[in-house]
C-alpha cells in the first residue's frame, strides 16, 4: 500500500469515528434531557400509544379509523343500528351501486341505518356512511335515497371529515409536530360526525360528485333536486339541511346541473311502489 493511500484510509477512519462519537454524545443528551418533542414521542411509545399523522395517513389506516370512530358512536349510544336485515340489505346494496362511480372507489364503504325519526345522514372517514330511518320514511323512492348517499360518497371521496379533523385538532392544540394520538383522533372524529357541520365549499362540491355519480349508476338526478325542494318546503330545515348550509343556493346549483349536465339515460330508482315495498317495515 502506497504512503499516500495509507494516509488517506487513516483520515478517512478519523473523521467516521469522530463523527460517529459525535452522534452518541448527542443522542446520550437527547436521551438524558429530552426536549419536548421527544419527551412527548417517548412517552406515547412508552405507552404503547398509535401516533397518526393525519395529513399523511393510508386508506388502511383511515378505515380502521372509520371503524374505531363508529364502534365509539355505538358504545357511547350517540345513536343505535337499525335492526331490519331486509332494510339494512337494501340501503346497502344502493349505496354499493354508487361506489363503482365515484372518485374514490377502490377503498371499502359501510353504509349503516341509523334508528332516529330525524331526517339525517352523515358520514366519517374511511367509507362509513349513515342515513337514519326518519330519512327513509321521509323519501319518495330508490332514487332519492341514492342521492343522498352519493352526496356523502362524495364527502368520503374529498377527504372532508378528515380535513375537518385535521382542522380540529390544529384548533384544539393537539395537532403537534408528532401528530394525534388514536384515541385523541377517534374524539375527534366523533365530535366532527356530531357537531361540526361541513363548509359550505365542501357541500357544493359534494352535492356535484353526488349527481355525477348517481347518474352515472343509472339513477334519475332530478331525483336530487326534488329530495332537496321537498326538505326546504318544509319549512323549519331537517337536521340534514340545518347542519349543511346554503340550502335553497345548493338547490339552485343543482337544477342548473340538471338542466345541462343530466345523463338522459339516468332513469332508474323513482318507482314509489317499488320503494314501499323493499321499506315496508318503516311503513
Amino acid at each position: 500500500m502506497s504512503k499516500a493511500l495509507f494516509l488517506l484510509k487513516t483520515k478517512l477512519s478519523r473523521r467516521i469515528a469522530y463523527g460517529f462519537m459525535a452522534f452518541i454524545a448527542t443522542l446520550s443528551f437527547g436521551l438524558a434531557v429530552p426536549q419536548p418533542s421527544q419527551a412527548g414521542l417517548l412517552d406515547l411509545i412508552f405507552n404503547g400509544i398509535q401516533v397518526i399523522q393525519i395529513s399523511n395517513m393510508s386508506d388502511e389506516q383511515e378505515r380502521n379509523l372509520g371503524r374505531q370512530i363508529n364502534d365509539q358512536l355505538v358504545r357511547r349510544g350517540e345513536f343505535r343500528l337499525y335492526n331490519n336485515q331486509q332494510v339494512n340489505q337494501y340501503v346497502s346494496a344502493i349505496g354499493q351501486r354508487l361506489v363503482p362511480h365515484s372518485d374514490r372507489s377502490d377503498i371499502p364503504y359501510t353504509f349503516q341505518v341509523v334508528q332516529d325519526d330525524s331526517i339525517n345522514a352523515f358520514a366519517t372517514v374511511g367509507g362509513y356512511v349513515y342515513v337514519t330511518t326518519g330519512l327513509l320514511q321521509a323519501a319518495d323512492n330508490e332514487a332519492e335515497v341514492a342521492s343522498v348517499l352519493s352526496h356523502e360518497v362524495g364527502h368520503i371521496a374529498k377527504k372532508h371529515a378528515l380535513n375537518q379533523m385535521r382542522q380540529a385538532a390544529i384548533a384544539q392544540g393537539i395537532a403537534g409536530a408528532l401528530g394525534v394520538n388514536r384515541d385523541q383522533l377517534v374524539n375527534i372524529g366523533v365530535q366532527v360526525a356530531l357537531q361540526l357541520p361541513a363548509s359550505r365549499e365542501d357541500e357544493y362540491e359534494a352535492d356535484e360528485h353526488g349527481f355525477y355519480t348517481m347518474g352515472e349508476a343509472g339513477y334519475d338526478q332530478a331525483a336530487m333536486v326534488s329530495f332537496m325542494q321537498k326538505l326546504v318546503r318544509r319549512g323549519s330545515p331537517p337536521e340534514f339541511l340545518s347542519t349543511h348550509p346554503d340550502a335553497r343556493n345548493r338547490v339552485n346549483g343543482l337544477q342548473r346541473l340538471l338542466n345541462e349536465e343530466a345523463i338522459p339515460t339516468a332513469t332508474d330508482g323513482m318507482s314509489p311502489s317499488n320503494y314501499d315495498a323493499q321499506i315496508a317495515a318503516l311503513r
